[in-house]
């Protein structure tokens, strides 16, 4: 999920535990945000509302400064993007730490009384909700990182929904009108999990879509996976993988016929028009490692101990292409197979990102690259 989603879940669910005094003592309060906060109130209870949507926008966004890796390198942003700092386990060390730098921004106010400890419910929840809406993309996310590396994800969910992030803001804008009632709060986090789970239903329909191809063509499907896409909770793309092809379809579980789009429709229209019924819709094969024609060094390059990250992280990956061509330096040449990950591939995308490739050297060493606008850069 994007930062901004996050900072916004963060603002949302710290205004859901922090309200105006006066609310406190509401018989109209829901019952589980009162007696979440009663336990707090001593603490939280002491922060004012917009104290609370400042921790909760920093600590919503805060999981996401692992995106420094890249500096590093593309392939350790791979290995560490979403890991510790995503971390359901390292989550409280997280809150602490966030709440002890925050707290001294407030220390002379008459309003805060408690110090970091005031600040720490909403960070740790904000950071929860931050893991949360990660598990819930198809990228997934290590959260039980530093002590495993599988990553785990519900796969509802696009990384940008739109729709997601407007229930967001107008809750918090609602809040913002309210300051001294919680329930605007609870009522944009409700509908987020409402959309959350719309999503979820949508899943479930395009699996069956798999399902039921894998049966007509009889197919012996290895699995079956669906990935979000743009502009819909119905927007799919089906992928049956029977070991050495994947059998995709773009599908939208509700339509009933074609929608259709020109170059003058608003955006969302056009993401969403190549999804089309599962009655009319073609399936195309793609080969993992290309044709019968493709060179047997292919998969030596996939099974190199280098490329070892990217086997990690890839969920359906597929041959791009497999070319001899000039070693860096000018010293002979090199064998280089590209793969892509078809979770990061779909109509109106010009690239997949993630596009990664092994070169092998005539001296049996390899080196991994990065292939964008297809341009190779080391990774």
């Amino acid at each position: 999920m994007d930062t901004l989603t996050h900072a916004l879940t963060g603002a949302l669910v710290a205004r859901l535990i922090c309200a105006a005094p006066q609310a406190a003592t509401s018989a109209a309060l829901p019952r589980i945000a009162g007696r979440f906060s009663a336990a707090f109130y001593g603490r939280a209870g002491s922060v004012a509302p917009w104290q609370a949507v400042v921790v909760g926008l920093v600590a919503g966004a805060f999981p996401d400064i692992d995106a420094v890796t890249k500096w590093i390198g593309e392939l350790t942003y791979l290995r560490h993007h979403r890991g510790v700092t995503h971390s359901v386990l390292l989550a409280p060390l997280w809150a602490a730490l966030l709440s002890t730098l925050l707290a001294p921004l407030w220390a002379g106010t008459r309003r805060l009384q408690g110090g970091w400890k005031a600040l720490f419910p909403l960070a740790l929840a904000a950071l929860l909700l931050h893991i949360a809406g990660d598990w819930i993309t198809q990228f997934g996310t290590m959260m039980l990182a530093p002590f495993s590396d599988a990553r785990s994800g519900l796969g509802a969910m696009f990384i940008i929904d739109l729709s997601f992030t407007g229930i967001l803001l107008a809750g918090l804008a609602l809040a913002a009108l309210l300051p001294g009632r919680r329930w605007p709060a609870a009522l944009g986090l409700a509908g987020a999990v409402g959309w959350v789970v719309l999503a979820w239903v949508g899943k479930q329909e395009a699996q069956a879509v798999g399902q039921r191809h894998a049966q007509a063509q009889g197919l012996q499907a290895v699995w079956i996976d669906s990935m979000p896409r743009p502009a819909s909770p119905f927007n799919w793309t089906v992928t049956v993988f029977d070991g050495q092809r994947y059998h995709v379809a773009h599908v939208n579980t509700r339509r009933t016929a074609a929608l259709v789009a020109g170059s003058d429709d608003n955006f969302v229209r056009r993401f969403s028009a190549p999804y089309l019924p599962e009655a009319i819709v073609p399936w195309s094969q793609v080969g993992r490692f290309g044709g019968p024609d493709t060179p047997a060094w292919v998969r030596q390059a996939w099974e190199h101990e280098a490329f070892a990250t990217y086997r990690w992280f890839a969920l359906a990956p597929a041959l791009v292409s497999a070319v001899e061509q000039p070693a860096p330096g000018g010293s002979g040449t090199e064998r280089c197979a590209v793969f892509r990950d078809l979770r990061f591939d779909f109509p109106g995308r010009s690239e997949s990102p993630f596009t990664f490739g092994l070169c092998l050297q005539a001296d049996g060493s390899a080196r991994v690259v990065k292939v964008e606008d297809g341009v190779q850069r080391p990774a």
